[in-house]
């Protein structure tokens, strides 16, 4: 008797759903539109409100679909209903803190080799400019530099854009 078994994770692309209201892909990033945003317990306004976010530009995950409502998860891995016309498709990224609690170096360029361009505190929420490889390009407050994707909570291993 002969057998033939993989093993292992398929990667988020071959795993890629697309939502069924708007054909986009699933997971997704968005971020915030509006400066205060209810999130639902459920797909509707006489859904009750779980919470409401009050930061305009913040990076959520669009992990579903429902008619103009989409389940989102934020970084702390909480999951709710926002409508979809307080969501924008912009990139946004948030910088997670580091281990030594120091600032985020932000690089010149997408090697930690560069000259250092600029720092970034844990919670700032960047413009996502660029990801290639293992680094992307963020900005805010008039500074921008690359870093390391896995400083940043709003972007895919796999992301790659510019």
């Amino acid at each position: 008797m002969c057998g033939l078994f993989a093993s292992g994770t398929p990667t988020r692309a071959a795993q890629a759903l697309v939502g069924i209201e708007t054909g986009l892909p699933l997971p997704r990033f968005v971020s915030l539109k509006a400066g205060k945003v209810n999130v639902r317990v459920g797909p509707s306004r006489s859904h009750p409100v779980l919470w409401v976010y009050q930061r305009k530009g913040m990076p959520v995950e669009v992990i579903a679909e429902f008619e103009h409502w989409r389940r989102i998860r934020d970084s702390d891995g909480d999951i709710g209903w926002i409508f979809h016309s307080l969501l924008d498709g912009r990139r946004k990224a948030l910088v997670l803190p580091t281990a030594d609690g120091e600032p985020l170096m932000l690089y010149a360029l997408p090697t930690d080799n560069s000259e250092i361009a600029a720092a970034a505190e844990p919670g700032v929420v960047a413009k996502l400019e660029a990801c290639r490889d293992d680094w992307c390009r963020i900005s805010a407050g008039g500074y921008a530099g690359w870093t390391v994707k896995d400083t940043l909570w709003g972007t895919y291993p796999e992301d790659s854009f510019e």
